[in-house]
């Protein structure tokens, strides 16, 4: 939450420049706060764990945020009972009339596949395109990044000659970047894909590289009007989930190495060490203060 501060004070100033949330006595007596409307678009097979890795991040802020699941209408899952769907989703029939602060769009293990022949593919093109006028901003993550990347700006996807699996270092690009602010020069963050979104691509496109790895590449993109984000990693993730990925894949024969930088002394016999917890909670509070909160507008009819 902002620090209130007399409206001449001149840490105000300095506060503002370090992109320290205030608001002046003047502004305080005349805000309006109702809660932030955030949609997630689940689009992962595992869908109670996703919206559990998710919502964990999302509630580490004072903010009230009020959330809102929403599934493909056209896919059936395979992984995720018709019970909890029916519980707890929406489809985009459902939501499309509405708008939201921030939207999620999470990733999907469908990367080796062509944009096209993803069988919800026309459905999300309607979801990102609605986006742009019913969500003041949206993060794209993983294989979502792919696919924002792709839809907005014409960016594609390239294979990896093998699977991208591990916890990687990563540094900051821009730090002055308010999705950045209180980042360590180096962090890490998980990363498991078989493609990638190259950075001259990237940028050549329009967009700023915020973060970057030099082992995992493009990490952290925005647009120049901060309304659109692409994480291509999952700093979601809890400390088990590259773990029972590395060993689902291992029981189907699939040509897999264990996540690099992962588990202690890189040995799969010993546990997983847990390095980018602080950063994701900071990734995700500051996305929502920075790129939310502060930014949308107040009637969120304004933005349709």
């Amino acid at each position: 939450m902002p620090v209130n501060l007399p409206n001449n004070l001149p840490a105000v100033e300095t506060f503002k420049a370090e992109n320290i949330f205030v608001i002046t006595e003047k502004r305080a007596c005349t805000q309006d706060i109702r809660p932030l409307e955030i949609g997630i678009v689940n689009l992962m097979p595992a869908k109670i764990a996703t919206e559990t890795q998710l919502l964990r991040l999302l509630s580490n802020s004072p903010l009230q945020v009020e959330i809102t699941l929403v599934q493909m209408g056209g896919h059936v899952s395979k992984n995720t009972s018709k019970e909890h769907l029916d519980a707890f989703y929406k489809t985009f029939e459902d939501i499309k009339e509405k708008c939201f602060d921030g939207l999620i769009i999470t990733g999907a293990p469908v990367e080796t596949l062509p944009f096209e022949k993803v069988d919800y593919w026309e459905e999300l093109c309607a979801v990102m395109e609605w986006s742009k006028t019913h969500a003041y901003n949206t993060m794209h993550i993983c294989w979502g990044a792919q696919a924002g990347l792709f839809y907005h700006y014409g960016v594609d996807k390239h294979e990896l000659s093998q699977k991208l699996c591990g916890v990687y270092s990563h540094r900051v690009l821009i730090p002055r970047s308010r999705l950045m602010r209180g980042f360590d020069d180096g962090f890490w963050a998980p990363h498991s894909r078989y493609t990638e979104s190259r950075e001259e691509e990237v940028v050549a496109a329009g967009l700023s590289v915020l973060a970057k790895s030099d082992e995992a590449g493009v990490y952290i993109a925005a647009s120049k009007n901060r309304r659109q984000v692409f994480v291509t990693g999952h700093s979601e993730y809890d400390k088990m989930t590259l773990d029972a990925e590395y060993r689902r894949d291992m029981e189907k024969g699939l040509p897999v190495t264990p996540p690099i930088h992962y588990y202690e002394g890189d040995d799969p016999q010993n546990p997983p060490v847990m390095r980018w917890r602080s950063h994701a909670y900071l990734l995700f509070a500051n996305w929502l203060n920075y790129y939310v909160y502060q930014e949308t507008p107040y009637n969120l009819a304004a933005l349709s």
